[in-house]
């Protein structure tokens, strides 16, 4: 997979991309990955991009221009065509623009984007984006209801969950099966060594070796926990 992040502030992402698993997948060639600070596609010699809102207001606004020029850079003239006529983008392509206003991310887009071939995510910032950026998008991702400085915090988000899906980037994709959201449940608890400590013992079922019983166990305790946290993903098909 090739991701390609359009943000003011690159060197955000210097870390994150430097450990856990987007360094093995990248190391594994599973991902390509490039940030790309905005400012090479301004046009002016103070490099700006952005400016004041029109019909005034607080705060400033992304500019549209460099956006565009990024976007016809990375995608092509013939892709971004597509994708600014709202055509199936080819060989698997979405541009995600990070944003307040948009859906809210989960597990079901997570897969979603890990069989695509090209993810673009285009971090906002400032008071806002100027609203004719929308036309060269496929989607709109918020990962949640509050209001952070800009999009790069959702783009790492958005990035870990989608690639650590990636065929061949876990050492043990098995895992992949029980985690949280699978078959709309919450995980089982968990549990190590040692056996006891400070008065609290591991269930007994988990010690007995008998795999038939762990697995009811944990299939109970999945159904209560989720009960107890988070009844409404019970009823919800979206996340399958």
């Amino acid at each position: 997979m090739k991701v390609d992040i359009l943000t003011l502030f690159p060197k955000m992402f210097e870390n994150i991309l430097g450990e856990s698993m987007l360094k093995i997948a990248q190391k594994k060639s599973k991902l390509k990955i490039g940030v790309h600070n905005l400012r090479q596609w301004t046009s002016d010699r103070h490099r700006s991009a952005d400016d004041r809102p029109y019909g005034g207001g607080s705060g400033m606004v992304m500019l549209v221009e460099p956006i565009q020029k990024a976007l016809v850079s990375l995608l092509g003239k013939n892709e971004f065509k597509n994708i600014r006529s709202k055509k199936r983008a080819a060989k698997g392509t979405r541009v995600v623009l990070l944003t307040p206003k948009g859906d809210t991310f989960n597990q079901r887009n997570a897969k979603r984007f890990s069989k695509l071939r090209h993810l673009v995510l285009i971090c906002g910032h400032y008071e806002g984006i100027d609203e004719r950026v929308r036309e060269f998008i496929t989607d709109e991702v918020s990962i949640g209801d509050y209001i952070l400085t800009g999009g790069e915090i959702p783009a790492m988000a958005v990035l870990d969950a989608v690639v650590r899906l990636i065929p061949g980037v876990l050492g043990d994709e098995g895992s992949l099966h029980c985690e949280s959201f699978e078959k709309n449940l919450l995980e089982y608890p968990h549990y190590t060594r040692p056996r006891a400590f400070l008065g609290l013992r591991v269930p007994d079922v988990l010690l007995s070796g008998n795999h038939k019983k762990i697995a009811s166990w944990r299939q109970k305790e999945a159904v209560k926990k989720t009960k107890e946290k988070r009844r409404d993903l019970m009823f919800d098909n979206s996340i399958k």
